[in-house]
């Protein structure tokens, strides 16, 4: 009992910095419409038509990189945990091992690196004239085919590979340990590139409904933590799929 007790504390404690680091996440994009009204759009402007500068380019690249912590840290708590588990068994038996959080920095680096395609792509929808002030696709159609192939994505082979990974990591990281600082980090890009493929094509339905909007950006993070941790949410995965191949055919009619 003893000897579990510091266990149990480190566990408590790695739990309540990733709800910390979440919740912190969330207070500042909730925070940011009201302190920043227009702020994705106002970093555009008198910005060339063709491209952003660099202090209007990383306004929008913090925005989607923090939405994404807020968003894909509270799915990835179970691999994390047993991340945490193979260190302390590992710590026990006298091996080498390393700290956790670089795990979760690997893992939050690999999201922050799509949080630059994100933000780029942003871009090139301003510079066509495709995004409205309030960070929507301006035309149906478009709109509609970013939902049809979010949609088929969620139906894809290789949606279900990745979120087969996202679901059970174990395996994953005892075949593919790496010691040291630089090791845990390199597994959480790795973890984090598996969840990116996962992921990818949903986050693109955030231009269809407001880039900002959080009631979605809520709804969709319950969604990829359902997928990832509930019994059943391959099926899950897979009837948000259908959803959305039926929202975008009534787009496209409509």
């Amino acid at each position: 009992m003893a000897a579990g007790a510091p266990r149990q504390r480190s566990t408590l404690a790695l739990i309540a910095g990733i709800a910390a680091l979440a919740a912190a996440a969330w207070a500042y994009l909730a925070w940011m419409p009201v302190a920043m009204p227009g702020m994705g759009m106002s970093a555009m402007e008198g910005a060339d038509a063709a491209r952003w500068s660099t202090a209007q380019f990383l306004p929008v690249f913090l925005m989607w990189a923090i939405m994404m912590a807020a968003m894909m840290l509270p799915g990835a708590a179970p691999a994390v945990l047993v991340f945490d588990r193979l260190v302390t068994s590992r710590q026990r038996a006298g091996r080498a091992y390393a700290g956790t959080w670089w795990f979760v920095a690997g893992y939050l680096g690999t999201w922050s690196a799509f949080s630059v395609a994100a933000a780029l792509a942003q871009s090139a929808l301003h510079a066509s004239a495709a995004l409205s002030a309030s960070m929507m696709l301006t035309h149906p159609f478009t709109g509609a085919a970013v939902l049809a192939a979010a949609g088929a994505y969620q139906l894809s082979p290789l949606k279900g590979r990745c979120l087969s990974h996202c679901r059970s990591p174990l395996e994953f990281l005892m075949l593919h340990w790496r010691e040291g600082r630089g090791g845990a980090f390199l597994m959480g890009v790795q973890h984090g590139t598996w969840c990116v493929g996962c992921c990818w094509l949903l986050m693109s339905v955030l231009f269809v409904v407001g880039v900002m909007n959080l009631a979605w950006i809520g709804l969709m993070s319950l969604l990829v933590i359902a997928e990832k941790t509930l019994p059943h949410g391959q099926h899950l995965a897979r009837a948000a799929g259908f959803a959305l191949l039926g929202w975008a055919a009534w787009r496209a009619i409509s």
